[in-house]
């Protein structure tokens, strides 16, 4: 069920049909209306020949019970199919652009998700209405000129953030929901692949860069989505609700460069006024995306070489500032020229709240994937973790005291022996081994008896260190705060005999 647009026209330019199976043209906005029918229908044909091989089976099998096999015959469906049964029901697709989907026909595809059915949606996400001469579109970007989105005195672009149908689509909770880009082909194949074995309603939304639309290369597409992908414009995902009970065990990120950055970095490569080549490492933010399209070409100028360079920052430095601290800045980025020499651009306050708009989606969808906590649960997440090792460590000393007191007695005559002076009091060794690693992390109260004053002043590694030195055991690591400390399974692994 292709929607008439891009897909159509395109689909059908003789002699090149890419179409080697029946498929029906009709309105903009219908294409997931036509696949509900024509699924209902094909099912119907399908169960009914799975239902006369099942009976045929059950006959062989001197199995057949017609009290009881008609009256289930009589209501099988698609339901009942099993999985070799549903293997071999040919997929129906409804295909359109991000207009047909996002704008007029979202409701059709609505009603589609709710309905539960599993029928596949491609949408070929070109962020304007490519068919019928440019129009601005709701999946377009903040600033992106277009028609009826125009760059004048009055209106800089498209004023309009980006409507996200992937996050659309995941609101429904049944359907599995690929975003995916020609930039990875590897990730869009497997995505493709699982959706169609999902017995759920199935939306692909592919990044499909219009070379006429958005002034690119005829051949420059690939290059446009690769960009795209690197700069957070358009991540991909994949939300498989078969994946796990929770948000972040169904929602997947693994695809995108730089899961845990704000942007991924490479290497400029250019050549100084001597001719020799130099090399710097800067992050390829939104605004080095946009500024290699045309519709955003009106949002940068670029800067002579002698230009005063007291008010200029580099753009991803430039959206760290606050925004008191922004006024009189001008953003930039680098980029070279046809010689290769360094050169300038500043960009656009809508360049800048674009840029801003793609990272707090990207933000957004990393809380949802349970990879970033949200700000506001930082600090009570960090205090309820302290709470626990503070709790543990007091739960274990007290067991200690209170079962172990010869044992400790001992240990701390050892470690005045070891440490070579008789005269030494606990509090003196103690200070020297545990004040000297981390004077942040360990303190002693006025009973000169040593405690944990912060734990989040160090390492887990300070900890360990801490409980390998000191000659009377009585330090007890606990849980690591910071799982993502380096080497941690070593420290781990150390931590154990003080268990």
């Amino acid at each position: 069920a292709n929607a008439t647009g891009c897909s159509s026209v395109w689909g059908s330019t003789y002699p090149f049909n890419p179409y080697p199976f029946p498929w029906v043209n009709h309105l903009f906005q219908d294409a997931p209306s036509i696949a509900i029918g024509l699924f209902e229908g094909h099912m119907r044909k399908m169960a009914d020949g799975f239902a006369a091989v099942r009976r045929a089976e059950l006959e062989l099998g001197d199995g057949y019970d017609a009290k009881r096999d008609d009256a289930f015959f009589a209501r099988f469906d698609w339901h009942q199919f099993g999985d070799d049964e549903f293997a071999l029901c040919p997929p129906i697709f409804a295909v359109g652009g991000d207009g047909a989907m996002m704008d007029i026909g979202f409701q059709n595809l609505s009603r589609l998700l709710a309905s539960g059915k599993p029928v596949r949606v491609i949408v070929l996400d070109t962020q304007v209405y490519s068919n019928t001469g440019g129009q601005a579109c709701t999946s377009g970007f903040l600033g992106q000129v277009s028609d009826m989105a125009a760059y004048g005195k009055g209106q800089h672009g498209k004023e309009e953030v980006r409507k996200e149908l992937a996050l659309l689509a995941i609101a429904h909770r049944g359907a599995y929901v690929l975003q995916a880009s020609q930039a990875s082909p590897s990730h869009m194949l497997g995505g493709v692949l699982r959706a169609l074995q999902s017995r759920r309603p199935a939306v692909m939304v592919l990044h499909c860069p219009c070379p006429p639309e958005h002034g690119i290369a005829d051949e420059g597409a690939e290059r446009a989505a690769r960009l795209a992908l690197e700069s957070r414009a358009f991540p991909v995902l994949e939300h498989n609700p078969d994946a796990g009970a929770t948000l972040a065990e169904q929602l997947n990120l693994d695809g995108n460069p730089a899961l845990d950055d704000p942007w991924p970095s490479y290497e400029l490569r250019y050549l100084d006024e001597s001719g020799a080549e130099r090399t710097m490492t800067v992050p390829v933010t939104t605004a080095d995306w946009a500024a290699t399209e045309l519709r955003f070409r009106k949002h940068f100028v670029p800067l002579p070489d002698n230009a005063d360079a007291d008010d200029l920052v580099p753009f991803h430095e430039f959206l760290l500032l606050p925004r008191e601290e922004r006024e009189g800045k001008r953003p930039f980025i680098y980029t070279i020229d046809v010689q290769r020499r360094l050169a300038r651009l500043v960009a656009s306050p809508e360049i800048v709240a674009l840029a801003e708009d793609r990272l707090a989606f990207w933000s957004l969808l990393r809380q949802m994937s349970g990879r970033e906590l949200a700000e506001s649960l930082r600090d009570e997440v960090a205090d309820a973790a302290v709470t626990t090792v503070r709790a543990e460590y007091e739960a274990k000393l007290a067991d200690i005291k209170a079962t172990y007191p010869p044992r400790i007695a001992r240990r701390l005559a050892e470690g005045l022996i070891r440490a070579g002076n008789g005269k030494q009091t606990i509090a003196a060794l103690l200070a020297k081994e545990c004040t000297k690693l981390n004077a942040k992390m360990f303190a002693y109260n006025a009973k000169k008896q040593a405690y944990i004053k912060d734990p989040r002043a160090g390492t887990f590694r300070d900890l360990v260190m801490a409980a390998e030195r000191c000659p009377v055991f009585i330090i007890h690591p606990g849980t690591p705060l910071n799982p993502k400390e380096k080497d941690l399974p070593k420290w781990t692994k150390r931590a154990e005999r003080f268990a």
